[in-house]
């Protein structure tokens, strides 16, 4: 899986690089391509999450923009919105603060957004963000803790620069999947007094592995708290207890 995503990642650069001169019909082309891939990484990780087996080079091909148009039609409604937005904002002196803001709570609100997709059975693109939501709101301490846990020693300034990156397009895009545990691995590597010379050389080395890692906990996670209350999982637990 990790080779799946780097060889996505690659690609993707590619085609980004490519297409960067093609003007509006390049960004159709780059965004369809992210929908792709990104479709695919997620048809990995039901495999991965909630098969239980373990990956075949074959899944690389057979799960290829399995969930293409899920994200599609998700970063389409998102996109419209968004760009409505900014472009009311530009002659506003709050707008980037106002836009930062709301970054930041679509990072909250839609964190679970890949996780609903692949996990849950859902109609339409508005079922997936409203489950979102709703999944946020009853389940926000268990699902944010491990990350205000790994970003606890970084400050809120750090958060913010994170949710700025994943906040737009609600985990969907491809190159912010890599480049969150780029930013976190590296702020931790030198956080504990490795040579930079060295921390650039490991961060490569440890980028793709913590991606990984970071889905399919998100993954496992996720399907332990959806369908649950957190009454009911105390009662759970304390009946085990006895």
């Amino acid at each position: 899986m990790i080779v799946g995503v780097l060889v996505y990642a690659l690609l993707l650069t590619v085609i980004a690089s490519v297409a960067s001169g093609l003007g509006i019909l390049g960004g159709l082309l780059v965004g369809f391509a992210n929908a792709f891939f990104v479709g695919s990484v997620l048809s990995l990780l039901e495999q991965a999450v909630l098969s239980l087996r373990p990956m075949r080079w074959q899944d690389l091909w057979e799960q290829a923009g399995h969930y293409f148009w899920d994200v599609v039609a998700i970063g389409f409604l998102l996109w419209v919105p968004l760009q409505v937005l900014e472009m009311g904002m530009q002659r506003n002196p709050y707008g980037p603060a106002i836009i930062s803001g709301v970054f930041l709570l679509m990072f909250i609100l839609l964190n679970p957004v890949p996780e609903v997709i692949y996990q849950v059975r859902h109609a339409s693109p508005l079922d997936v963000l409203k489950e979102s939501y709703e999944f946020v709101v009853e389940n926000w301490i268990e699902w944010f803790l491990p990350l205000a846990i790994v970003l606890a020693p970084f400050g809120f300034s750090f958060f913010l620069m994170l949710t700025s990156q994943g906040g737009r397009m609600a985990g969907l895009d491809l190159i912010q999947l890599l480049t969150i545990p780029f930013h976190i691995l590296t702020n931790w590597v030198l956080l504990l007094g490795v040579p930079e010379s060295v921390a650039t050389v490991l961060v490569f080395l440890l980028t793709p592995i913590g991606t990984i890692f970071m889905l399919c906990f998100r993954g496992h996670l996720f399907a332990a708290l959806h369908g649950s209350s957190r009454r009911q999982r105390l009662f759970r637990a304390q009946s085990v207890w006895k």
